[in-house]
């Protein structure tokens, strides 16, 4: 029968002095010993010290800057002196353009003023023209007397359409009675004969018309000269080719003259 021998290594208490001094001797691991601080106190140590951090950051950004050539407050200086020159600047343009809306009030009245001097400078020059053609006429009917024994006549029968159109026409004219008639006094009517082209078609109208109120403007009365000026309408779209002035005395014309459109 075979032996079993003991042995101390392999027993129980040997296992459980090698843990003891595991746990206590010498190579038993380090243990730290600290006081316990509250976590508000940690949280606020925290924040300081970002604080700090990002205070130290921003000094070392600013410096690096400096380094660099680039001033803050140099740049700020600078940004404020550009804000004042474009104020100015502002001001001035409204200075400007304030005088240049006077200038451009007074440059329109100008051309009004202007204008306005040019009809009435082209009115003059018109009526300045007509009294030339008046003395011319009355210069030669002073050498006609003796010699012209109408009792009337028309001078400087013309016919313009009217600018407004819708086909009105204006009319004037200048009779007078010439020589020894000019002691006598006339009374006759003027009667004008529109010739016109209406569809194609050559129509002819009398003025005045026999239902025409105005009728008794066409009476003309004078004892040297008179003028004479008026309107007719014609239907709208015709064209006026022709038109007759007739000055009669009685059912007898005695004076005629036609203008050509």
């Amino acid at each position: 029968m075979r032996r079993v021998r003991w042995s101390y290594a392999d027993s129980s208490l040997a296992l459980t002095l090698r843990r003891l001094r595991g746990r206590f001797g010498i190579s038993a691991r380090r243990v730290a010993v600290r006081t316990h601080v509250p976590w508000y106190w940690r949280a606020l140590a925290t924040v300081i010290m970002v604080a700090v951090a990002l205070a130290l950051a921003g000094w070392i950004y600013d410096a690096g800057r400096r380094f660099g050539g680039f001033d803050r407050s140099e740049s700020e200086q600078e940004l404020r002196d550009r804000r004042a020159q474009i104020a100015t600047m502002q001001t001035e343009l409204e200075r400007q353009r304030s005088l240049a809306d006077a200038g451009e009030s007074n440059l329109q009245i100008e051309r009004t003023a202007q204008q306005q001097l040019s009809v009435q400078v082209k009115r003059l020059e018109l009526e300045n023209a007509r009294l030339k053609e008046d003395l011319a006429l009355f210069e030669s009917l002073a050498q006609a007397e003796g010699r012209n024994q109408k009792a009337v006549t028309i001078h400087r029968f013309r016919v313009e359409a009217d600018p407004a159109g819708n086909g009105r026409y204006r009319y004037r004219m200048l009779v007078a009675a010439p020589g020894g008639k000019r002691e006598q006094e006339f009374s006759g009517r003027l009667q004008l004969t529109v010739t016109l082209q209406q569809a194609g078609k050559v129509v002819m109208m009398s003025f005045p018309r026999a239902e025409a109120a105005e009728s008794s403007a066409f009476i003309v009365v004078f004892k040297h000269f008179r003028r004479i000026e008026g309107v007719f309408q014609v239907p709208a779209g015709a064209v006026v080719k022709t038109v007759e002035a007739s000055m009669l005395q009685g059912s007898s014309t005695i004076a005629a003259q036609t203008a050509v459109l």
